[in-house]
C-alpha cells in the first residue's frame, strides 16, 4: 500500500510557516526570515519514502490585500484550501485566534483533516498554552492541535508522523527523486530576494522583485544574470549602496548559498532596474509568475 497527498500550510504572516516547511522537507526550499510577507508564491516541497510521498505546500501569509501583488498572494493561499488532502493551519503563541476570521471560516468548513500548528511555544508557559489550545478548539472544533517550536525543532517529527497516518492511498504524484515543483531559476530569484530581506530595512524588501534573465549550466558551473526590479530611483540607490558595496554583499552571499544548493560553481551578475508599476500591473505580475493562482 502506497500513500500520497498534498499537505498545504496556511496561516497569517510571521508565524514561521516557511521555517516549518524547510524543516519538514529537510531542505532550504522556502524563504524564512524574521520579516512578514516573505513568501509570495505557493512553493511545493516533496518528501519521499518507500511507503509514501508527501507534497508539502508553503503559501503566502493571509492578509487583507492593499495592492495587486497582495491580491495574488491571497489567491495562492486560498487555492491551498481547494486541493489539500491534509491542511496545516499555522499560528503561534502571540497571534489571536480571531485574526482573519473570514479565512478561518473557510478552514472550519473543510472536509479534509485539519491540524492546527501552534508555533513558538518556547516563548510561553504551560498555563497560557493550555488556554490557547482551548481557544483554538472553540474556533476549529474538528481540528487536531499540535504545539511546536520550529526554531528549536520540537514537534516536527510529530507532524510528519501524523501526516503520514492521514494521507490517502495513492500512487506518487511526482518522480521519487524530485524535491520540488519549481524550476531552478525560481530558487535563484528566491535566494537573491532572501538576502535583500535580510540586509535592507523599511520598504526596500517589499518593493523588489528578482528576475533571472540568463541561466546557463554545464557539468561544473552555472552562469547566471539577475535583474532586481525596484519602484523608485531612490530605492535603486539604496539597494546598490556606496560604490556598489551593498549590492556586492547580496551577490556574494547569494552565490555561496546557490553553490551549496546546486553543488556547482556559480558565476553571477546582478543588475538593478526601476519599474514603478510592477506591484500593480497585471502584465508585470503575470511575467513574474503571480497570476497562476
Amino acid at each position: 500500500m502506497h500513500k500520497a497527498g498534498f499537505v498545504n500550510i496556511v496561516g497569517n504572516p510571521n508565524v514561521g510557516k516557511s521555517t516549518l516547511m524547510n524543516l519538514l522537507v529537510g531542505e532550504h526550499i522556502s524563504i524564512a526570515t524574521f520579516k512578514a510577507q516573505t513568501t509570495r508564491h505557493r512553493i511545493m516541497g516533496i518528501v519521499n519514502t518507500e511507503e509514501s510521498q508527501i507534497v508539502f505546500s508553503d503559501t503566502p501569509g493571509v492578509l487583507k490585500p492593499n495592492y495587486r501583488l497582495q491580491e495574488s498572494m491571497l489567491a495562492f493561499s486560498e487555492s491551498a484550501l481547494v486541493d489539500a488532502d491534509v491542511l496545516l493551519y499555522m499560528t503561534d503563541v502571540v497571534e489571536k485566534a480571531d485574526k482573519n476570521s473570514g479565512f478561518l471560516e473557510k478552514v472550519a468548513g473543510m472536509k479534509v483533516p485539519v491540524l492546527v500548528i501552534i508555533n513558538k511555544i518556547d516563548l510561553t508557559d504551560q498555563e497560557n498554552l493550555e488556554k490557547m489550545v482551548a481557544s483554538w478548539h472553540e474556533k476549529l472544533p474538528a481540528a487536531e492541535i499540535i504545539p511546536i517550536s520550529a526554531a528549536k525543532g520540537f514537534g516536527v517529527q510529530t507532524i510528519l508522523r501524523r501526516v503520514n497516518e492521514l494521507l490517502p492511498e495513492s500512487p506518487p504524484y511526482f518522480g521519487k527523486d524530485q524535491l520540488t515543483d519549481k524550476p531552478a531559476r525560481f530558487f535563484v530569484s528566491e535566494i537573491v530576494r532572501e538576502k535583500i530581506l535580510l540586509h535592507y530595512d523599511k520598504e526596500i524588501p517589499y518593493s523588489v522583485e528578482v528576475a533571472v534573465e540568463q541561466f546557463k549550466e554545464n557539468r561544473s558551473r552555472i552562469l547566471i544574470n539577475c535583474v532586481i526590479y525596484v519602484e523608485r530611483e531612490s530605492q535603486k540607490g539604496i539597494l546598490i549602496g556606496h560604490e556598489g558595496q551593498a549590492l556586492k554583499r547580496v551577490a556574494i552571499e547569494a552565490r555561496k548559498d546557490l553553490e551549496k544548493f546546486f553543488g556547482k560553481k556559480i558565476f553571477m551578475e546582478i543588475f538593478v532596474k526601476v519599474d514603478k508599476d510592477w506591484r500593480s500591473s497585471e502584465r508585470e505580475l503575470r511575467n513574474f509568475g503571480y497570476e497562476q493562482a
